[in-house]
């Protein structure tokens, strides 16, 4: 069955020459280790993987590399000795089952172009194969050159691919050459899904701060709009029952000059009935404004029971949001000795398990950068720790 072209993938530079070629990300990330080991003298790694065919195009896989322990370097001729390619084909047998060597990388400081002669002829004694692969790196900036094997010279590919998956094989050997590569514990390559669930936990909690804010500004938005619009109706009502009291108040006035004309007694009746029909009018109008203040009680009592059930659904929500997915475990792990790791219990914190593993507290640091921990008190309860 024809191998399918990977899907997620990053392009680097202009793809349009051949062979296409597809880095993994494992191999990538490896050789960008061995860049700074080569600031002092140069460093070789072999590339493994495939050559094939796909959809018409021949297409190169480089899914590992092994490093070439010692270059020679004389003028512009490259050596390396006999005994380091054989310790690489065990190498390669041992880790990289059903992989061929397709090609290699060099790391130095410098331009290639010095050592263009050099690279040209160790290639053609090592991969004297069409479409074989040879990486230039430089030691002390991100510059890199990718050449390809073709018509029995190098030339060079203007751009590839890096594409992610498992690749359990490379993640095998980094971790069991990281001391004889000169690999400390802090350029491990830091376990993906942990990786990846203590990013979605950070991305849950910005999430969730920005919800509770963006949820409790819109309650006191809609609490101050309904504060005032009592307010405004409680002024409206006022106005026009102050304008009706004064409306009654002139036409008491006017019959209370029209009547002058009549007798003492009239005039002593007509009084009293003034004085109770005005009693009457304050009395109504006392009436009115308890009837105004109970109703801007209630309204206030709504709007505050609408803010209490705002926040109790705020909450819930918020509770809702707050539930996480436990990751798969690592192929990393699967790949490592009882003795290798550690198992996260009830109770357990970085001092506690340097402390039984190391007898003391000092190595809480090295943890840390061997799992990528940013934060220590971020680890659960079954996570496996890789020891240093």
């Amino acid at each position: 069955m024809e191998r399918q072209l990977p899907k997620n993938v990053r392009q680097i530079g202009n793809v349009c020459d051949e062979p296409k070629i597809y880095v993994e990300d494992y191999v990538d990330t490896f050789l960008g280790q061995l860049q700074e080991k080569a600031m002092e003298k140069p460093v070789a790694a072999a590339l493994t993987g495939e050559i094939t065919k796909c959809e018409d195009k021949v297409v190169v896989y480089i899914s590992g590399a092994i490093r070439a322990e010692d270059v020679e370097v004389e003028g512009t001729n490259l050596k390396i000795p006999e005994e380091i390619w054989e310790k690489i084909e065990k190498e390669q047998k041992e880790y990289f089952k059903g992989q061929k060597l397709i090609g290699w990388c060099l790391l130095e400081t410098g331009h290639p172009m010095s050592m263009n002669r050099g690279a040209q002829e160790l290639h053609r004694k090592m991969y004297d194969q069409e479409n074989t692969i040879f990486i230039w790196k430089d030691a002390s900036s991100s510059d890199e050159m990718y050449f390809a094997y073709k018509y029995n010279e190098l030339m060079q590919i203007g751009g590839h691919y890096i594409y992610y998956e498992k690749n359990p094989q490379m993640q095998n050997y980094m971790i069991n050459t990281r001391r004889q590569n000169g690999v400390t514990p802090s350029e491990m390559v830091e376990d993906r899904a942990a990786k990846d669930f203590r990013s979605a936990v950070r991305q849950r909690m910005e999430i969730k701060e920005q919800s509770q804010s963006s949820k409790l500004l819109y309650a006191t938005s809609a609490l101050l709009v309904v504060v005032v619009l009592a307010i405004g109706v409680s002024m409206m009502n006022n106005f026009e029952r102050m304008e009706s009291v004064q409306q009654s108040l002139e036409q008491l006035a006017s019959a209370k000059g029209t009547e002058a004309k009549v007798d003492d007694n009239a005039q002593v009746n007509d009084q009293r009935v003034n004085g109770e029909n005005e009693n009457q009018i304050n009395a109504q109008s006392e009436g009115q404004n308890q009837e105004e203040t109970k109703e801007n009680q209630n309204s206030e009592t709504v709007a505050a029971s609408g803010s209490v059930k705002a926040s109790s659904d705020t909450k819930k929500s918020n509770d809702a949001k707050s539930e996480g997915t436990v990751p798969e475990v690592s192929t990393v792990q699967e790949q490592l000795n009882q003795s290798d790791y550690y198992t996260v219990k009830k109770g357990d914190t970085l001092a506690s398990i340097s402390k039984k593993t190391y007898g003391d507290t000092g190595h809480v640091e090295a943890i840390c950068k061997m799992n990528g921990l940013s934060d220590g008190n971020l680890i659960f309860i079954g996570q496996k720790l890789l020891l240093p």
